[in-house]
């Protein structure tokens, strides 16, 4: 018991540190520090040793990613500012904290909200979710591979509040939310997303091109149904969501060149794109304009 105690005092330690690590210059709410202190990553890493991401973040997709395994399942090994691989063969990892405690402070989920995760993976970033909307809240999972939605449920038993489903998370039918979360890659903004959106609802998710980088853009449903406020919260590469079609044009990736991101103050859905637009999704468009 006494080795039991010792082990459990330690994972606690490295918990603090790294949420510290990972929390403290990219997060301003200390909510965000204290979810990453109280959720164990253990559970949804999976028995060790690991493997853990060594490539660069933005090394070339044709190059595939690089991997290093732990010499053992010390957890000492997890908590650090790294993707740890839940499926290595397909390049599918738990994402680097840093990037998740700078987006979840900017969707900003408040306890007793309803959010939606699409994509949870093992369902790290979901218990986390859960933490931060409290058991009076609602987290709702959306995962299309059946395997990892069901991993993800069995991690999930701790937060009963929080479930998870086998299915897209770009299909229509999602509860009404005050927080959608994304982790895959889309082209666009899921119309189903925007349906979901309460008023004052926030939605962040990875614009990106196919196979290349894109950012987290965060989007604030507001009373005018013509145009949002709208921001790019970091620069982001995630593996492409399942379900949109893509940008065969090639623009948006030329828009992500062109860069400015900083600049994008709206999403507007009238038209047509003015000389503020910075990429024009067709029925919708970005604009550097404030809403």
């Amino acid at each position: 018991m006494a080795d039991r105690d010792g082990s459990d005092a330690r994972s606690t330690k490295l918990r603090c540190f790294y949420a510290s690590l990972v929390a403290n210059s990219n997060a301003a709410d200390p909510r965000i520090e204290a979810a990453f202190a109280a959720v164990p990553r253990e559970p949804f890493a999976g028995p060790g040793p690991w493997s853990i991401l060594a490539s660069n973040g933005w090394r070339s997709r044709d190059r595939g990613p690089l991997y290093v395994t732990t010499p053992d399942d010390d957890p000492a090994f997890l908590y650090q500012d790294v993707l740890i691989a839940i499926d290595a063969a397909r390049g599918i990892n738990i994402g680097q904290p840093s990037l998740h405690a700078l987006c979840l402070d900017a969707l900003a989920p408040q306890p007793g909200e309803t959010a939606i995760q699409v994509g949870t993976g093992s369902g790290y970033y979901t218990a986390l979710l859960a933490h931060l909307v409290g058991p009076d809240g609602q987290v709702h999972g959306r995962e299309i591979d059946p395997g990892l939605a069901e991993r993800t449920a069995r991690n999930l038993v701790a937060w009963p509040w929080a479930r998870v489903e086998a299915r897209s998370g770009a299909a229509e039918g999602l509860p009404a939310a005050d927080a959608i979360y994304v982790n895959a890659g889309a082209p666009r903004p899921a119309q189903a997303w925007l349906d979901a959106l309460r008023p004052e609802g926030r939605l962040l998710f990875p614009l990106q091109p196919a196979e290349d980088r894109g950012g987290m853009l965060l989007i604030r449903r507001g009373l005018d149904a013509s145009a949002w406020p709208a921001r790019f919260v970091s620069p982001s590469i995630f593996i492409p969501l399942q379900g949109l079609a893509e940008d065969e044009s090639g623009s948006l990736a030329k828009a992500f060149a062109q860069g400015q991101l900083k600049a994008v103050r709206a999403i507007r859905f009238d038209g047509p794109p003015d000389a503020s637009c910075w990429y024009d999704g067709g029925d919708w468009w970005l604009s550097t304009k404030e809403p």
